[in-house]
């Protein structure tokens, strides 16, 4: 259950507004009416016992910090299949990645002064007993706040290193594409210089606006690092191979401590003289708000400062004076005021004000009763920039009529993929999950399937040993529905193509590929077997779909986080779709009648995915539609791979409400009715509508 907006939570944290939201919960700022300060609130709402075995150490850990440019936690709840709750310094301002989606990439200077405060955190961190390393560092991580202050925040991946132990729990080992070291994906354990790592990437896309090539496909020789001058010319020389060191591969080449990587930023910038003094940075503009948002699109070029550098030091001499004995009168003030409520009143009892139901599981699957084909999408509308505020709004009623195919195929079959047999294969079922049977039989495994319009072929990938991000060596094939008429589409590449997509009159594929040494995407003519790039950014792009039409395709493009643009298939420049602050948006798909995208989202670079969904004709707008609408009664559970059936009746989808075992569902178009189709012990994903015309599952 979301806690809503003026609520006195514990009888002491009255709720003012959402920060963040986010799979396993939300972010939000409240009034401590106690001691009458600004706290944040985070939540988490999925209960397995390894989510919230994480949850309480990254409490308990921050609860130990006192660093100027690290939050901590000062009260936390945690209530029995309901929730838990921890109370954190509230950091206002704007994040480093807001900062350069507003300002296209930041100064050397600034750039310098940020690494080198968050390098003296890290110095802090991995110098405690035991030591701590916070394994998330990335921009969304870094607030800097209107007086300039560097604050690392997030500690979600922390991991606590014991005497003589590497060991870990589940869930401290996610990465983020781009930001995490190599070791960090399973080759080796972690240390200290895997921070050193995180921080250069972030840095990295700083000075750039890109973010670097992925860790684990540079350590595999599959991709090398784009240089830092290659990408942003004018970045001082010096600073830009500091950043590459901090970015090598081998943990061994990097550089070994935060203290050191701090002196050679520092150094780069002939800033040592600040080695012993409190680091500030440009702080954000003022129209920037509290929580962090701007209505501002990003400017197409750097932020430069019109003073003279003199100016700049005088100025910022004088500032740093007034901070310092305004922050010395604010402590003193609040040191008094505790000290009067510890002797006056007694910490009050635990008590939550609201209670969560648990989450229905339904025992069998949809019926003929489900209404078709009309259907009413009821949402949540969410402010999408800088994050997704759900609040409760009912959106149009969409009448849809299913349109039969040329061969029919069948509205209730669905094809996926699933290693039950031993490896990825692609199987296909009904929609009661009944009638299983294995399509391919590929030696190294098959995965993604996608059906051709008609119903009768399916392309899919091979080899597909696990699910990943990037599939190198993968080629499409084509198969009939009945596993016969295997063949490989022309033209392929060894070097990878994934994520086939059919065109909306069946002729052309659309699909990803690494040919180019980089994730662009290309359609092939089935018929010429002409193959045209359609990407042309430096960016990594991905997840190809067609529109209905056939004249747009959207894509997952990647720089600061994952967006989803849109690419016309005329040649006219691409453009930004969504645009959800500090989230993650990928794996878009178009509705039947083309009213509307439907994506997956997480927090950037972590946190369970959901689904929200977007209308075509809002895209200058700001608004997402959550599903199903967060609220009492429902709690957080993961979707990803979502398809809409032919009617726009069902989602089916893959979700892990237990943590681990990964299985196909289905739910209704409002988000209701979840049904789990699949309960095989075995890891599937990527379920398909077959197309036909059918209305009832």
């Amino acid at each position: 259950m979301a806690l809503n907006i003026g609520t006195l939570f514990e009888n002491r944290y009255r709720i003012l507004s959402i920060l963040g939201q986010g799979g396993m919960g939300a972010v939000y700022r409240a009034q401590d009416e106690r001691l009458g300060i600004q706290v944040a609130v985070k939540e988490n709402l999925f209960l397995t016992v390894e989510y919230a075995r994480q949850f309480e150490r990254e409490a308990k850990t921050m609860a130990l910090l006192k660093h100027p440019s690290l939050p901590r936690v000062i009260d936390f709840y945690s209530v029995d299949s309901q929730g838990q709750y921890m109370v954190m310094d509230y950091i206002e301002g704007e994040d480093l990645r807001q900062r350069i989606e507003r300002a296209g990439s930041v100064s050397d200077r600034d750039v310098i002064l940020i690494g080198s405060a968050i390098c003296d955190a890290l110095d802090y961190l991995h110098s405690r007993n035991p030591q701590v390393l916070h394994r998330d560092i990335k921009p969304g991580n870094i607030k800097i706040t209107p007086q300039g202050t560097v604050v690392l925040v997030d500690f979600g991946l922390v991991k606590v290193i014991e005497e003589n132990s590497q060991n870990t729990t589940t869930g401290a080992r996610a990465m983020t594409p781009g930001y995490s070291p190599p070791e960090q994906y399973g080759t080796a354990h972690t240390d200290e210089r895997s921070d050193i790592y995180s921080l250069g990437a972030t840095l990295y896309a700083a000075l750039t606006g890109t973010i670097p090539e992925d860790g684990l496909d540079r350590a595999t020789g599959k991709v090398d690092l784009t240089p830092v001058r290659k990408l942003a010319p004018k970045v001082n020389k010096k600073l830009a191979a500091v950043i590459e060191k901090a970015l090598q591969v081998e943990p061994d080449d990097r550089y070994q401590t935060a203290r050191e990587f701090r002196r050679a930023l520092l150094d780069a910038g002939e800033l040592t003289h600040l080695l012993t003094e409190e680091i500030f940075v440009s702080p954000p503009p003022e129209e920037v708000s509290s929580d962090g948002a701007s209505g501002e699109k990003p400017p197409s070029k750097p932020m430069v400062s019109n003073l003279p550098a003199s100016r700049n030091r005088s100025s910022r001499s004088r500032r740093i004076r007034r901070r310092r004995l305004t922050a010395f009168a604010i402590i003193v003030s609040l040191l008094a005021v505790t000290a009067s409520l510890i002797f006056l009143q007694p910490e009050l009892p635990l008590a939550l004000m609201s209670r969560f139901a648990p989450q229905p599981t339904p025992t069998q699957a949809p019926t003929a009763t489900v209404p078709a084909p009309t259907a009413t999408l009821m949402a949540a509308a969410a402010t999408a920039t800088p994050d997704p505020t759900i609040q409760s709004s009912a959106t149009p009623t969409i009448t849809r009529t299913p349109s039969p195919t040329p061969l029919g195929g069948s509205y209730g079959e669905i094809a996926f993929a699933t290693n039950r047999s031993g490896i990825f294969q692609i199987w296909l079922m009904d929609s009661s999950g009944n009638n299983l049977r294995q399509i391919t039989n590929m030696e190294k495994g098959a995965c993604q399937p996608d059906w051709s319009p008609d119903g009768s072929k399916l392309a899919f990938i091979s080899p597909c040993l696990q699910r990943s991000d990037k599939y190198p060596e993968a080629s499409i094939y084509i198969i009939n529905a009945d596993g016969s008429g295997l063949q490989q589409m022309p033209g392929s590449s060894t070097a990878g193509d994934y994520d086939p997509d059919w065109s909306p009159d069946g002729k052309a594929l659309a699909f990803t590929s690494l040919r180019t040494g980089k994730e662009h995407v290309f359609v092939i003519d089935l018929t010429s077997g002409k193959i045209e790039e359609l990407s042309n950014t430096p960016q990594s792009e991905k997840n190809p779909a067609w529109d209905p039409s056939g004249k747009n395709i959207a894509v997952s493009r990647v720089s600061t986080s994952l967006q989803v643009w849109i690419l016309p298939t005329n040649g006219q420049p691409a453009w930004q779709y969504s645009r959800s602050g500090n989230f993650d948006n990928y794996d878009p798909q178009w509705s039947a009648d083309g009213l509307f995208i439907y994506y997956t989202q997480t927090k950037a670079g972590g946190g369970l995915p959901y689904l929200v969904k977007r209308f075509y004709e809002d895209r200058e707008g700001s608004k997402e539609y959550r599903v199903p609408l967060p609220g009492p009664g429902l709690i957080a559970f993961p979707v990803r791979d979502v398809n809409l059936s032919p009617d726009g009746q069902w989602y089916v989808y893959e979700s892990w409400p237990d943590g681990k075992n990964h299985d196909i569902f289905v739910m209704d178009h409002e988000g209701k009715n979840q049904v789990r189709l699949t309960k095989d012990p075995g890891f599937e994903f990527s379920p398909v509508w077959r197309p036909g015309g059918s209305q009832t599952p």
